[in-house]
């Protein structure tokens, strides 16, 4: 089967989301599944001084992942006020937590644009700045989420912190808002989606659970569903950090969203509630997205012990049946990956499975070495993934482990790759790199 049957065969239940006609407008590409489409002759091998077209160092701190259009990329970031030492020590030891937090000062959010054949950083557009921002984990950013581009317009959410839409021909901001408010506990993470005429962010804080769509013309509320299933008495165990997907189930669009124990069902243009399915485990802080194929969903419960799930959808009507689950290796953080028959997974510790998509069944486990939060991409008939060192894996889909390059770069990656045409997009913690085979020497 060629790749591009293989990429038919993954997305064929996966609803447009946005009429825009930007190559690469979302977190994981242009149906949200992590498939490059139009990808060709990419590179397999690369360092900071091998197929590097060029690298564009980035102001500020920001893990969101890039996306563009036919000539600019855009990126999200912040940009915080440090505290002095003992300020920061203050604060930090107020916390009253084990866990690794980050504590700042008043926090700037930004829109960064970057030109796609060059790397010129075009726009660094402050957007608003907080001045008593939340603590994050060590592991997070203030600008994780990742923009949407749609209808010429990029729209940059942050959480608790808030959104913000920029004309993306002309840099200006349209409008910002800080309406909802919620406690992230960790920082934000949930990526927004554009669907038609909305904007529909995940609200799923320690505090208060919800799913909001604001109108993309005025950044005001249309609908706002408070989550009905009920959870854990403990607060930090109610927060979720998900990105819903849409899908066309029995003729319809059902916008399927990962929640803190439940996965719900709405619909789209009204918010209103058509099921949900409880998990049956532990399931919070969910990061990864779900990936749709061969009418089941795949997705992960995330944290604490994650567990992949395979749910039947049925025509949408009905709240979706499990039909398999597997512990081993699941991922709290990287998204799951169909390619053909196969679901791929990478855990947070470096292990690479391969399932079969239908009955569970593992095919090959194999460890990849460091940890892992950035989402695998298929793209040119390989997987790419990066690690938090700054490795990026390339290895072939199948029932055999295939790997066939390791490549370094400088500084830690925790958003996911893009890939357009020839080139692939890399953020680092410090820097965004366009990957591409030089023309005229046609190398790996």
């Amino acid at each position: 089967m060629n790749a591009a049957v293989l990429m038919i065969a993954a997305a064929s239940t996966i609803a447009a989301a946005s009429a825009s006609a930007s190559p690469w407008p979302q977190w994981r590409g242009p149906d949200g599944q992590g498939h490059a489409t139009d990808a060709h002759d990419l590179p397999v091998r690369w360092s900071e001084t091998e197929n590097i077209a060029w690298k564009t160092p980035l102001p500020g701190r920001g893990w969101s992942s890039p996306v563009m259009d036919e000539t600019r990329i855009w990126l999200t970031a912040a940009v915080a006020t440090e505290l002095s030492p003992e300020e920061r020590a203050r604060r930090a030891a107020a916390l009253a937590t084990k866990l690794p937090m980050n504590v700042s000062g008043p926090v700037s959010f930004h829109a960064l644009c970057v030109e796609r054949a060059t790397g010129k950083l075009l726009h660094d557009v402050k957007l608003f700045t907080v001045d008593d921002p939340q603590p994050i984990h060590g592991l997070n950013s203030h600008a994780s989420p990742s923009p949407v581009l749609a209808d010429g317009r990029v729209f940059c959410h942050f959480g608790d912190y808030g959104t913000a839409c920029v004309d993306a021909a002309t840099a200006a901001v349209v409008w910002s808002n800080r309406d909802h408010r919620l406690n992230h506990e960790n920082g934000p993470g949930s990526s927004p989606i554009v669907w038609r005429d909305l904007l529909i962010i995940h609200c799923d804080g320690s505090d208060t659970q919800a799913i909001v769509a604001v109108d993309v013309r005025t950044g005001k509320q249309v609908w706002k569903t408070p989550r009905s299933g009920t959870l854990q008495e403990n607060p930090d165990l109610k927060k979720a950090y998900g990105t819903p997907l849409v899908l066309m189930l029995g003729g319809r669009e059902v916008l399927v969203s990962p929640a803190a124990d439940w996965i719900y069902g709405y619909d789209p243009a009204t918010g209103r509630e058509l099921w949900k399915q409880a998990y049956g485990v532990l399931g919070f802080s969910i990061v990864p997205r779900p990936v749709a194929a061969h009418g089941l969903l795949f997705m992960s419960t995330s944290f604490m012990q994650p567990e992949l799930l395979a749910l039947r959808l049925g025509d949408g009507s009905a709240a979706p049946e499990i039909v398999w689950r597997e512990k081993k290796g699941a991922p709290s953080m990287p998204s799951p990956l169909v390619v053909g028959d196969e679901v791929y997974m990478v855990s947070e510790k470096g292990v690479a499975s391969c399932l079969d998509a239908r009955t569970g069944a593992i095919q090959w486990t194999e460890r990849l070495g460091g940890n892992f939060s950035s989402s695998p991409l298929f793209a040119d008939g390989r997987i790419y993934v990066g690690n938090r060192t700054g490795e990026t894996f390339v290895f072939r889909p199948g029932r055999e482990f295939v790997l066939e390059a390791t490549n370094p770069l400088d500084g830690s990656i925790m958003a996911s790759p893009a890939a357009v045409d020839r080139a692939i997009y890399v953020r680092t913690e410090a820097a965004l790199y366009r990957i591409e085979k030089p023309a005229a020497t046609g190398g790996r």
